[in-house]
């Protein structure tokens, strides 16, 4: 097939998409939306993918910390929450996570939402009322820490983990299906991962880490086995997503936001 060729099948299923899906994005810049460019842009090629066009309904995380956020989740067919820097609107986002979770809304979280989903999951499941990251409230329950190469680091900036890294995946888990690969390489952006101390306590309980680093002291992948997708990852997929190749997280994850909403269940 023809580059042209691919070109023209993209435009077409653009221009007229035989579905429509709903995916709710909770971050904290949804008033300047070209902040997720490259997460709008992600969706717009899952979207040719499965030849659906993809309705954005923008959250503002803070507005999830207020009582009766769930009435604006409820129209939504998925969730996807971005990344981000920072403690403001931290709550929010992880209440939508826990709406997520509690309601079998097909859920994808990046980078910085990926630790979210781990607070939520320690707190709420786990029994672990505190359980905060150290990059916000650093206590016993820190599920989330810096990274130990991190912990020396005296001046930020480009000192992060940043860059291409490889992550070995769990057969049979909802990542493997959507690569079709043991082994994938990602674009990094953070300081801080999975606190190693409470793995065994958060596995134990349910959660999957199903996405891993070579010698498994990284956590790149967490789900929740029995969900309909409940996936977080440590890295940025959307920077790897192109126009006639999209991202497989984000194909995947609006495949089964579309079987979500033809399955009329909210």
């Amino acid at each position: 097939k023809s580059k042209l060729e691919e070109w023209e099948k993209f435009v077409e299923k653009i221009r007229n998409p035989k579905k429509s899906v709903k995916i709710a994005i909770c971050g904290k810049y949804t008033n300047l939306a070209d902040s997720y460019k490259s997460i709008v842009e992600s969706f717009i090629h899952a979207g040719a993918a499965n030849d659906a066009k993809v309705d954005l309904l923008y959250i503002s995380a803070e507005e999830c910390e207020q009582p009766g956020y769930e009435k604006i989740l409820k129209e939504a067919d998925g969730l996807l929450v971005p990344g981000g820097f920072g403690e403001r609107g931290i709550e929010g986002k992880i209440n939508a996570i826990k709406y997520a979770r509690e309601n079998n809304l097909p859920f994808f979280g990046i980078c910085l939402v990926m630790q979210c989903a781990i607070i939520e999951y320690a707190r709420n499941v786990c029994g672990l009322k505190n359980a905060n990251s150290s990059e916000f409230k650093k206590n016993r329950y820190s599920v989330i820490d810096l990274m130990h190469d991190q912990k020396s680091v005296k001046n930020l900036g480009g000192t992060m983990r940043l860059g291409t890294y490889p992550a070995i995946l769990e057969k049979n888990s909802a990542a493997y299906h959507a690569y079709g690969s043991e082994y994938i390489n990602e674009r990094h952006r953070h300081r801080y991962e999975v606190n190693n101390v409470f793995r065994k306590q958060l596995s134990e309980a349910g959660l999957r880490f199903s996405g891993l680093s070579p010698d498994k002291t990284l956590v790149e992948i967490i789900e929740l086995p029995g969900h309909k997708w409940f996936l977080g990852c440590q890295f940025h997929p959307e920077l790897k997503s192109r126009a006639t190749k999209s991202h497989p997280l984000f194909r995947e994850f609006i495949r089964v936001s579309l079987e979500n909403k033809n399955s009329g269940k909210r």
